[in-house]
């Protein structure tokens, strides 16, 4: 898998690209990951990304003329152009899986910021739209970040353990079952037995309903959703 992320904060996508989840997808193989600094597509003396708005109001807006530069030197017949976005699709586990399993996708992150893109990218060089919460950031690399972890984790061989990513929250539509390990009892807070036992049927009879549980307790809005 490609992706190329673009951005007024190169630094900021670098330095967390070079440990975890990032750094064992490059070292595997799987993943050709580029970062670019967005004013090198621009065309002023002043390396200018952003302008403000006609019809006036707050902030800056995100100039059109750089990232359709960026695009058209970057972009192949493969490429998806994605932008996180407050109104786009809301990112969840199914939909994770669904850009994983394009491994031959070339993705193309724009980190957004200021007030926003000019709507003519969204509207003309945009293929999908990608929302991680109904909240505000102050720019898009946080967002881009969470989007691409949450593919490159899914991606064959990255993970140690190959079903991690299959019995993780959300997975089945509910959120995971408690987890414990050593010691068994840490000032009377004791493993519960069953998963002391040995017992494989018992012990994922045990989980299942847990996580059951844990959904209705914690989630109840996902319960609804099934």
């Amino acid at each position: 898998m490609k992706i190329d992320v673009i951005t007024i904060f190169p630094e900021q996508i670098e330095s967390f690209a070079k440990f975890g989840i990032f750094r064992i997808a490059k070292e595997k193989g799987v993943l050709d990951f580029n970062v670019h600094d967005l004013r090198k597509w621009t065309t002023d003396k002043h390396k200018s990304v952003d302008d403000k708005p006609y019809g006036g109001g707050a902030g800056m807006v995100l100039k059109v003329e750089p990232i359709y530069n960026a695009i058209e030197e970057l972009k192949t017949d493969k490429s998806i152009v994605i932008a996180a976005t407050p109104q786009g699709t809301p990112l969840s586990q199914k939909y994770l899986r669904e850009l994983s399993d394009n491994n031959d996708a070339h993705y193309i992150f724009i980190c957004g910021h200021y007030e926003g893109f000019d709507q003519r990218i969204l509207d003309n060089y945009i293929d999908v739209e990608i929302s991680i919460g109904d909240y505000i950031l102050s720019g898009g690399e946080l967002a881009s970040l969470v989007i691409i972890d949450g593919i490159l984790r899914l991606l064959p061989n990255v993970l140690g353990n190959s079903q991690s990513p299959v019995s993780e929250s959300f997975t089945e539509n509910m959120l995971e079952y408690p987890q414990y390990t050593r010691p068994e009892d840490f000032k009377g807070l004791k493993v519960p037995e069953v998963l002391l036992r040995g017992n494989h049927s018992q012990i994922a009879l045990w989980r299942d309903n847990k996580a059951r549980e844990n959904t209705l307790k914690k989630r109840p809005d996902i319960v609804k959703k099934v």
